[in-house]
């Protein structure tokens, strides 16, 4: 018991972790949930008996485990989703106004998504010369391409579309510009923008994939509890703990594909906002405290002064002690 204690202070174990739907073993990722089940090709050994059962009843998007084949056929039809295109209407129609206010919770994200051209002697330095925002409903909220801070070198048109007259005809927008219009979005008519640092008033959720590039592109900042990043998000990273490409995780978790010509950022939003929906919506118990504080340390959940008391817990008694090291989006809901 001692040894379980410790393995339960380092392991920061949860009923948040995703777990197989058969044996209910828990792993730190999707990934390594796919690793166990023998799912998209893994190599790895896998636990014959899961393995089994999820090949007749399960579903590769989602991973769970339906009662019987035929109910496994309707929930896939609901569970693969389908690509978006980007919208061909004239821009003055494309946007969607949000009321001035909104109170958190409902409608409470955004996402965001820039596209780069490159500037420097060989190009490789980014410069944002494309943004959009879209809300939980994927209407646009702001779009629009800028005046780059720099020469641009390279046009990268074969993944942007840029190109050089796109960037130079009729366009006013300033990164300032655009850096003003979306911060207006996120803080949702919050008077005292300072506040938003320790407190979540009325400022809403930030979506994205790679935010922290994004970002730093339009020399913004945003508090990093009120961002939800699915490049960083744990179970949705690898099993090595690096990121997974936002084309592998619209594939594999939403059941289509991006990013094969041409990228698009209002793909790109839509993706990461449908992927942070679908985090959002996993049922997993819920407890006490504040949604948004950060998760309880292990020496808090396991202090050293209850070791006797924690030895004398069952493995159940301990895990619902336990608390994971990150934010789970489930508690948004």
């Amino acid at each position: 018991m001692e040894h379980l204690v410790e393995h339960m202070r380092a392991a920061r174990h949860s009923s948040h972790e995703p777990r197989c739907d058969i044996c209910r073993k828990h792993c730190r990722s999707f990934e390594a949930v796919r690793d166990h089940l023998g799912v998209g090709g893994s190599t790895l050994p896998k636990a014959a008996n899961c393995a089994d059962a999820f090949a007749s009843r399960g579903c590769i998007i989602c991973l769970r485990v339906l009662a019987s084949a035929a109910a496994l056929g309707a929930h896939r039809a609901a569970c693969r989703l389908s690509r978006t295109p980007p919208p061909m209407m004239p821009r003055a129609l494309q946007h969607h106004q949000l009321p001035a206010t909104q109170p958190q919770g409902v409608g409470c994200a955004l996402a965001l998504g820039c596209k780069m051209v490159g500037a420097g002697s060989d190009g490789s330095l980014d410069v944002c010369a494309r943004v959009w925002v879209i809300d939980e409903q994927e209407n646009i909220l702001f779009e629009a391409l800028l005046k780059p801070l720099l020469p641009v070198t390279h046009y990268r048109y074969e993944t942007t579309g840029i190109r050089p007259e796109h960037l130079r005809d009729g366009v006013s927008t300033t990164v300032k510009n655009a850096q003003r219009r979306v911060e207006e979005l996120l803080l949702n008519g919050e008077q005292q923008p300072w506040k938003v640092r320790t407190s979540l008033g009325r400022a809403r959720l930030l979506v994205g994939h790679g935010l922290d590039h994004d970002l730093d592109a339009l020399g913004m900042d945003y508090p990093a509890y009120l961002k939800r990043d699915t490049a960083t998000y744990p179970p949705l990273m690898k099993t090595s703990k690096l990121s997974n490409s936002l084309r592998f995780l619209t594939l594999k978790y939403l059941g289509y594909e991006i990013q094969t010509g041409r990228q698009h950022p209002f793909e790109d939003c839509v993706a990461a906002m449908r992927l942070y929906r679908r985090m959002r919506g996993q049922q997993h118990p819920r407890g006490g405290g504040d949604a948004y504080a950060p998760a309880a340390t292990a020496d808090q959940a396991f202090p050293a002064w209850r070791q006797r008391e924690l030895e004398r817990m069952t493995p159940e008694e301990l895990l619902r002690l336990s608390t994971p090291d990150y934010h789970c989006w489930c508690l948004d809901a």
